[in-house]
């Protein structure tokens, strides 16, 4: 069987999409030149003194980039449906965009039914009138999709992550499996690494671990921020005083000398990351609490029942998520009892316990920076001032006046802290440190794949673009959110 080239009998679009790319770098090179020379007369004034597009030259080149991006996004469809439809028949891209078959229904389903009913959908709907917020998005789904259908379905992977293939180690992409029965997948589609290891599957699992952690770590940070920053703007005073102190003695420190710290195993033995995430989960219990209470105090037939299942269901959840094998802390020196097994309902590894730990812990503190200022701001409005006329608590106006209208930055933030986050897993993984050597994340697989990298640099580089592609998706998302939210 002879080895896949990339796109087989697609090879036709090579040359096309070449002199597209070509075009529109060229284009964008000379954009930047006009840019800086400057040109006089490249804008029209309209009637009512507003600048229309660009004329001239700089329009000019402006077109040409435009028509050459189209361009090369009509040739990478012509790619996506000639893959899907050919499978291999059309190389290692025809393999992976049949393999990714669910993905792409899932997105368009997506994108559909979000552009039929945008205008009932509030900012989210509004997203979709941005192109770079939608071109982020989609980047975004991508890989939320790729490990939702993959990591966790298994749906797209065409082998175990774990099993060793002989005659497979450091086998280039596109290479045929040596001894395949008909049941197994012909090729390894980016080829395999040092241990012999399918690179495409365990870059599908990987992003399921990206996909997982990072937004969910991201929210317990929010949660810690908003709790503690709310109260510290809206109140000022020593209160301020002091969680601003906790908050810049933690900025002070390094953020991988932290993480150093926090995941070395004389730490974990010592129980300090159970103890520090017994601490840090309990803000979304408390957060929800407060939130629900200050929104129906005056309505007891309705806040009790509600506060009784709310806090019974998110205590569950919180004691499963510090809970591992029935204990929250065990070590040679004393055990304390968690959850029972038969009730623990969240797996919570300790190697991902302590990496969930960590990111919480590191980013809290701007989170609670980044609140506290805008509750400092937003508290001297009008409609803060006749709430408070109004005879409302002081959590009311925090949760239900000021947080409300700080969503426009926390939004636009959330989405660049997962990128972020998504980095701080990727170097920890880099360092090999929290995840098991065996974890399929892109750190890990990246920090395997370097040793090698000047001979067979595929076991790097298909990680290393992963994760590249979705913090570039956040950060277009973030930015099409914060063009959208400005706009409100």
């Amino acid at each position: 069987m002879e080895p896949l080239s990339w796109t087989g009998s697609l090879a036709g679009l090579n040359l096309f999409l070449l002199l597209a790319l070509g075009i529109m770098a060229v284009a964008i090179a000379a954009q930047i030149v006009v840019g800086i020379v400057g040109t006089a007369g490249g804008r029209a004034v309209n009637a009512d003194g507003t600048l229309s597009s660009d004329e001239g030259l700089s329009g000019f080149l402006g077109m040409i980039v435009k028509y050459a991006f189209f361009a090369v996004v009509a040739i990478g469809l012509a790619y996506v449906i000639g893959g899907i439809l050919l499978g291999t028949g059309a190389g290692i891209i025809g393999g992976m965009a049949r393999q990714f078959l669910p993905v792409w229904v899932a997105l368009i389903l997506t994108f559909a039914v979000s552009l039929a009913f945008k205008r009932k959908l509030g900012l989210y709907g509004k997203l979709f009138d941005s192109t770079v917020g939608m071109i982020g998005f989609g980047l975004v789904m991508f890989w939320v999709f790729t490990g939702f259908f993959g990591g966790l379905l298994g749906l797209i992977i065409t082998h175990d992550t774990l099993s060793q293939f002989s005659g497979m180690k450091n086998a280039l992409p596109g290479m045929p499996l040596s001894g395949a029965s008909e049941t197994d997948f012909q090729w390894f589609l980016l080829g395999g690494d040092n241990l012999a290891r399918d690179v495409f599957s365990r870059l599908i699992v990987g992003s399921w671990i990206v996909v997982l952690i990072a937004p969910l770590a991201t929210l317990f940070a929010f949660m810690v921020g908003i709790t503690l920053g709310l109260p510290a703007g809206y109140y000022g005073g020593k209160l301020d005083t002091f969680l601003s102190f906790l908050a810049n003695l933690i900025l002070a420190f390094p953020v991988i000398l932290l993480f150093y710290l926090l995941v070395t195993p004389e730490i974990v033995l010592t129980g300090i990351p159970n103890y520090m995430a017994a601490v840090l989960f309990i803000f979304p219990v408390i957060f929800f609490t407060v939130l629900l209470n200050a929104r129906y105090y005056t309505q007891p037939s309705v806040r009790t029942p509600l506060l009784i299942v709310v806090i019974g269901a998110l205590f569950w959840a919180y004691l499963s998520l510090i809970s591992n094998d029935g204990a929250i802390v065990a070590n040679d020196s004393y055990v304390i009892p968690g959850l029972p097994t038969m009730l623990d309902w969240i797996p919570m590894p300790p190697e991902i316990l302590v990496v969930f730990v960590s990111v919480v812990f590191v980013n809290s503190p701007t989170v609670f920076r980044i609140v506290r200022g805008l509750a400092l701001d937003i508290k001297t409005r009008d409609y803060v001032a006749a709430a408070q006329t109004r005879g409302e608590g002081p959590w009311y106006i925090m949760l239900w006046e000021i947080l409300p209208n700080a969503r426009g930055p926390l939004i636009v933030d959330f989405c660049l802290r997962i990128g972020y986050t998504t980095i701080l897993l990727g170097t920890l993984g880099f360092f090999g440190l929290g995840l098991e050597s065996e974890s399929p994340d892109w750190g890990t697989t990246i920090n395997a794949g370097r040793r090698l990298l000047s001979i067979y640099p595929h076991a790097a580089i298909a990680p290393a673009v992963s994760l590249l592609t979705l913090v570039l998706g956040l950060n277009l998302l973030a930015d099409g959110l914060r063009e959208e939210s400005l706009r409100d």
